[in-house]
């Protein structure tokens, strides 16, 4: 043998001892045009089927290894097909070996040379092996093929090989004459064929067949026979019901009467995979047990299901043998796993049974069966009347949850919250509040999520819950989301009934009392004091004036959005006192310049709403909210569900209303069907869920801008650089405010042309020149000195957002790594700096990249400038031409808050809207937004519509591209001096972000 396979060998070695890919590549090709001359010597004639006569036995096997060797290797092997072909037709053991080894790596079912070897194979499954003593020397092993053929079927099935092979796999499994061995594959190689092809079987037909292989003694038939039940029930459960006792009474044998031969003992457990898969089995029939109980009589198998599982549940124990345990315990959770799927049916002093002995096995030291403990009893306290069984638990679960393991805390914290009732409810959240103060971060975001679901579901006085949601925002401010604090508002907003608006109003006021709170609790304070501050202004020390003050010393500490809430406040606070007017209308005046479009256009708005209204007009728009009807699943139960899945014990908690969420839900509808005639409330749309009034849409012109430019003072890290690389004298220098105007023009210029300036001073000049194709886009910037003298450590930091693939590369030395050692590039005098970017984009997004320029000069300066990089999400369209018709149909089919963006942009009274005008916005439109104008969808000329599809390199399932198509309306009122904005796309991300930039084009048009 070792001859035989003497030239195979040397071609391995020969591989192995290869210094380089590239060497080791050479030697395949090599080794491939010789297996290629030989397959295909050119000089004589070959066979009828393709193959090369005048090859020896071992020349074929030889060469076919070799091949073999090569595809494992990752080579491509494109020949050689007819050799293995001869080889699999041989009547040769040695050579069919061979011929199916590489059948299955070489081959696929769809190859076109398959359906000549399906007779064959054929062939090859149906002998008979030969009776022991009579086979011949040299003569085919015939049980031994039939295997190999299975195997390499099971390989390849292509759809056209299982349907011609498939009766034929069929009657080896089931005839009397076939080995054990053969049995064995050709059960596990007709699973795999029917997971390909899942309506291969006729399930009522076939059940029978499977019924007398559950007879056999063989342990291993039956394992194999059992993992081809259980993928056909997973497919069919009801057509295999009729099998249910003789799995029943298979597993007997192995429990009660331990009947095992000895090479399938596992440390004294017999075969314990045999055992699991026969358990598992029987969890796809619930309805087994119905109707009977431990001790009473039932039919055979019913009786003897029983005894099994009280007996594995009875004298399943923690072994001092590691490997024993696992076996014993995989055991014992599968069967648990069945007493769940029983549910209501199963006994119930089985249910309390295992729920006992679970809640030994959560306190046991090892993790896997303490981990495996806490799930598998979440999922059984699920059951209806086992939960008071796992609250007796509580105490343990709660210390499991300072477990060292992560795993082990997340799953006490799925079974806290199972268990969680209105009886033990204050306790249990409690308990997980007090743990959140040590908790790790990476579990702080799903208990605090948790918390406020079990919090608003068993909360039986809501300031209790008022109170908890505080709590968890002043613990873990960074991890409470927005749907959490919406939530808080629509609860307080829809139980007008007794002190609760009241009481909220007064905590949140004490609440953002000091100056330094969370962000989140500014915003929940803004509202509920906008809508409910007039409960408490008759305090002392709530007033009006001072519900602004404790809310505006927080102005400057918060973000955009949070400031456009606070100003729907104000305004608010201003029509209900008069006390206040004063001291909101200079906050109005001065936000009317600012760089947020929103904050902007509140300002303006609110600051005219007197002008512009009666009084009674004013009061109508300014009034309280009504409450919100909540019809669908509440956006916090969402959160979970997308979290961890249908499947969670936590989310079929969640989906489950308390009789608490039931008593309100009924009060809530009385107040919603019967609400104060006096009030006159606007209705609310029934798809919203959330508070619309203080939810911002940040434009995306706002974000497009420069951050806060001009700031002068750097941080600690940055006072530290300059220290240590340039003088200690070194004066920061920021962007001139005097330049900031200029510089969002010009950004907004670039946003829809190829080219321009970005940023200008005396000192610098930067350019930028993009182009884009499709989801990917060349962007080429230039750094120009134009001071008298070189500008030292000159460096460049652009940001790389998850949604943008970015590869860069630039002048050496001018890419900023982070990292305090590095020096930065010098750019002389009259000199550029280049920074080439090539970028992909995987996902629809509504802001630009920021890009950190830094330098000093010769005269001790050290300039800091953030700027924006003028990439945006127009600029990965394509144009799409559409007819009216297409175009109107596709328009109403993108109907949706979610999938509709719109705002009013009003001109200056200065600028007039001509048909020129027009004309500059739709080429705006067309060549900036790359947008296709579609003609004819409106008669007016005042109206631009278009369409495009915004291009990703991000794949979906199927290896597409995915796009998202987009749809555009420009609509100018001559005589309001105005145009409203319509974008309607199906990600929000989209719809928002091409109304910020044509928004901007608009304003370009001017």
């Amino acid at each position: 043998m070792s001859t035989q396979a003497r030239g195979l060998n040397n071609f391995i070695s020969d591989l192995r001892n290869a210094k380089s890919k590239s060497e080791e590549s050479d030697r395949v090709e090599v080794e491939l045009a010789k297996i290629r001359k030989k397959f295909n010597p050119g000089d004589s004639k070959l066979a009828a089927d393709g193959s090369n006569p005048g090859l020896s036995s071992y020349q074929r096997k030889k060469y076919v290894w070799k091949l073999v060797y090569i595809h494992v290797l990752g080579y491509e092997v494109d020949f050689g097909h007819a050799e293995v072909l001869a080889l699999v037709r041989s009547k040769k053991y040695s050579e069919k070996s061979v011929g199916y080894v590489a059948l299955s790596l070489l081959l696929r079912g769809s190859d076109p040379v398959m359906g000549s070897i399906v007779n064959t194979m054929k062939a090859d499954l149906t002998t008979a092996p030969l009776a022991t003593g009579k086979k011949k020397k040299g003569g085919v092993k015939n049980d031994a093929v039939q295997c190999l053929a299975l195997c390499s079927l099971a390989n390849i099935s292509g759809l056209e090989l299982i349907q011609a092979m498939h009766v034929e796999v069929q009657h080896v499994l089931v005839t009397k004459t076939s080995t054990e061995q053969v049995k064995k594959k050709s059960a596990l190689c007709l699973l795999r064929l029917t997971r390909t092809s899942p309506n291969l079987l006729s399930g009522r037909e076939f059940a029978p067949h499977l019924g007398q292989l559950l007879q056999d003694k063989h342990l291993g038939v039956l394992t194999s026979v059992m993992s081809l039940l259980n993928g056909l029930a997973f497919q069919h459960a009801a057509d295999y019901e009729s099998l249910i006792p003789h799995v029943v009474h298979i597993l007997s044998v192995l429990v009660m009467k331990k009947q095992c031969a000895r090479e399938y003992l596992y440390y004294r457990t017999p075969t314990p995979w045999l055992q699991i898969k026969l358990l598992k089995f029987l969890q796809f029939y619930p309805n087994a047990v119905e109707g009977h109980d431990i001790g009473m009589e039932a039919s055979g198998y019913v009786s003897q299901l029983i005894n099994v599982v009280s007996k594995i549940l009875m004298e399943t124990d923690v072994s001092d043998s590691i490997n024993k345990s696992n076996a014993d315990h995989a055991i014992l959770f599968e069967a648990v796993n069945m007493i769940v799927a029983w549910g209501t049916t199963c006994p119930v002093a089985m249910r309390e049974g295992a729920m006992k002995l679970l809640g030994k096995f959560i306190s046991v030291r090892e993790p896997n069966i303490r981990y495996l403990g806490l799930m598998t009893m979440a999922k059984l306290a699920q059951i209806e009347g086992s939960v008071e069984g796992a609250k007796k638990h509580q105490a343990t679960v709660l210390v499991s949850l300072k477990d060292a393991d992560i795993s082990v805390r997340r799953r006490a914290l799925d079974l806290l919250f199972v268990i969680c009732d209105t009886d033990n409810a204050e306790r249990i959240v409690d308990e997980l509040v007090a743990h959140l103060v040590v908790a790790d971060a990476s579990i702080r975001e799903e208990m605090v999520l948790k918390i406020a679901i079990l919090a608003e579901k068993y909360a039986t006085d809501l300031r209790w819950y008022v109170d908890t949601i505080l709590k968890l925002i002043s613990i873990s401010g960074d991890y409470v989301s927005d749907s959490i604090w919406h939530r808080v508002v629509q609860i307080v907003t829809n139980h007008p009934q007794g002190d609760l608006q009241g009481y909220a109003a007064a905590t949140l006021f004490v609440a953002v009392s000091p100056h330094r709170c969370h962000e989140t609790t500014v915003c929940v304070a803004a509202y509920v004091l906008g809508e409910f501050g007039f409960l408490i202004a008759e305090r002392a020390g709530m007033s009006g004036e001072e519900q602004f003050h404790v809310l505006h010393q927080h102005w400057f500490n918060v973000s955009t959005t949070t400031r456009a809430i606070l100003m729907s406040t104000y305004a608010k606070l201003a029509n209900l006192y008069e006390e206040c007017r004063p001291l909101v209308a200079p906050v109005f005046a001065k936000c009317k310049n600012s760089s947020d479009v929103e904050v902007q256009q509140r300002s303006a708005e609110y600051a005219s709403m007197r002008e512009a209204f009666s009084p009674e007009a004013v009061e109508d728009l300014l009034r309280e909210m009504p409450p919100f009807e909540d019809k669908r699943r509440s956006a916090l139960e969402l959160r979970l569900l997308e979290t961890e899945g249908e499947n969670s014990a936590a989310v079929t908690k969640a989906s489950m209303p308390s009789e608490v969420e039931q008593q309100r839900a009924l009060q809530s509808a009385q107040i919603l069907n019967n609400p104060p005639e006096e009030e006159d409330m606007p209705a609310i749309d029934e798809t919203e869920d959330e508070p619309d009034m203080y939810e911002t849409d940040e434009p995306e012109e706002s974000q497009e801008q420069a951050p806060t430019v001009g700031e002068d003072e750097p941080t600690e890290d940055e006072k530290e650089v300059s220290t240590e690389n340039g003088s200690a004298n070194t004066v920061m220098v920021g962007v001139p405010k005097e330049l900031i105007p200029a510089m969002r023009k010009a950004f907004s210029n670039l946003c829809t042309s190829p080219s321009g300036v970005l940023f200008e001073n005396s000192l610098l000049q930067i350019g930028v020149k993009h182009e884009y194709v499709g989801a990917q886009g060349r962007i080429s910037v230039f750094f120009g000195n134009l001071h008298s003298s070189p500008l030292h450590n000159f460096k460049v930091k652009v940001d790389q957002p998850e949604h943008l693939r970015m590869q860069m590369q630039g002048t050496q030395d001018l890419l900023d790594d982070g990292e305090y050692d590095s020096v930065g590039c010098t750019v002389a005098t009259k000199t550029q700096a280049k920074l080439l970017i090539l970028v992909e984009v995987t996902a629809p997004f509504d802001d630009a990249p920021s890009m950190r320029i830094t330098f000093e000069t010769e005269e001790g300066e050290r300039h800091d400038y953030p700027l924006r990089l003028p990439l945006v999400a127009t600029c990965f369209m394509e144009p799409v031409n559409l007819d009216p018709g297409a175009f109107m149909q596709r328009w109403k089919s993108l109907e949706g808050p979610d999938r509709e963006c719109q705002e009013v942009l009003k001109l200056p009274p200065s600028s007039g809207i001509d048909e020129p005008y027009m004309e500059r916005v739709s080429k705006i439109i067309v060549d900036g937004l790359k947008f296709g104008r579609c003609q004819g969808v409106d008669p007016t000329p005042w109206t631009v519509s278009g369409a495009a599809t915004f291009r990703t390199g991000a794949k979906d399932a199927n290896g597409n591209n995915i796009n998202v198509g987009c749809l555009v309306r420009v609509e100018a009122n001559p005589k309001a001096n105005a145009f409203r904005v319509t974008t309607r796309t199906l990600h929000p991300l989209c719809s928002k972000a091409i109304k910020n930039v044509s928004l901007v084009g608009i304003k370009l048009a001017m």
